[in-house]
């Protein structure tokens, strides 16, 4: 298990308050979270920036320098408890591709029985780029793969509802592999970006949004409040494992489905169902 973080805004904005300083930060969550972390930033040009460290975040002291630094539109955190694959840095979350950055919160079920199938299914030029252990970066890769056979560009701007159906469609592949009758299935809460479009799944793992960044405490500028609905155009989209804070501004987001926002920041939510017949 691990914990993920993901920050989208209109402008751009600080986020140490929500990995050091928020009552329930990364930071704290980092004492049983406890084997590394990693923090992507979109600062200048198409490529995030990132920060690995293979200690416990809260006695770390880089994470807390990093963190501090860091006044982006995007910024994707992860916290790190190793399921498969040691504790080294080519295991460490957010993996990368270019313009684009991952994090999984979660475990493939028997995933040394069913590797190979998994890796079968990425498209060979991808697959020569794995270089850790992990079910994640597998994933990730087969997501590239399915992005890509939607005639999507790896390099470009991106379609939001392209990105959340190859995740839907990775999210298929995968269960379809791995899942047992009778026992859950694997957990697979993922995050993606290009530093303009952000989308995230949730399956089997806590996920929860806000549009009320902990750094502003700004309510949205929204006709209703509570949970944003899908149209709505957002100032800010905060994705966590666990709310951040005790406030009410944290919304759980639903079991198998898909959210996201395009690079204006227009709020998409989807039933995995929905954008994967086969799921």
């Amino acid at each position: 298990m691990c914990r993920l973080f993901g920050f989208r805004s209109a402008v751009p904005a600080a986020v140490h308050p929500s990995l050091v300083t928020e009552k329930n930060s990364l930071l704290r969550q980092s004492r049983e979270h406890k084997d590394g972390w990693g923090i992507a930033a979109y600062e200048t040009g198409d490529n995030p920036f990132v920060a690995h460290g293979l200690g416990p975040a809260h006695c770390d002291p880089d994470f807390e320098r990093v963190s501090s630094r860091v006044s982006s539109r995007t910024v994707v955190a992860h916290i790190r408890l190793a399921s498969v694959g040691q504790v080294e840095k080519c295991n460490a979350h957010p993996f990368t591709h270019g313009r684009w950055c991952f994090v999984h919160n979660g475990t493939l079920k028997n995933f040394a029985r069913h590797q190979a199938a998994v890796e079968a299914l990425i498209r060979e030029d991808l697959r020569a780029l794995i270089q850790g252990a992990t079910d994640s970066e597998r994933c990730f890769y087969l997501f590239l793969t399915r992005l890509a056979e939607q005639r999507q560009c790896l390099v470009g701007p991106a379609c939001v509802e392209k990105v959340a159906r190859a995740l839907a469609e990775t999210m298929g592949l995968v269960s379809r592999l791995t899942d047992e009758p009778g026992q859950d299935g694997s957990s697979m809460n993922f995050l993606v970006t290009n530093g303009d479009v952000m989308a995230a799944t949730r399956r089997n793992r806590s996920l929860f949004l806000s549009d009320t960044a902990p750094e502003t405490g700004r309510l949205p500028h929204r006709k209703h409040l509570g949970a944003p609905k899908p149209g709505d155009r957002l100032e800010q989209f905060v994705l966590a494992s666990e709310r951040l804070s005790g406030e009410d501004h944290w919304h759980e987001v639903a079991e198998n489905s898909v959210i996201g926002v395009d690079s204006g920041l227009v709020f998409h939510h989807w039933r995995v169902g929905d954008l994967d017949a086969r799921h």
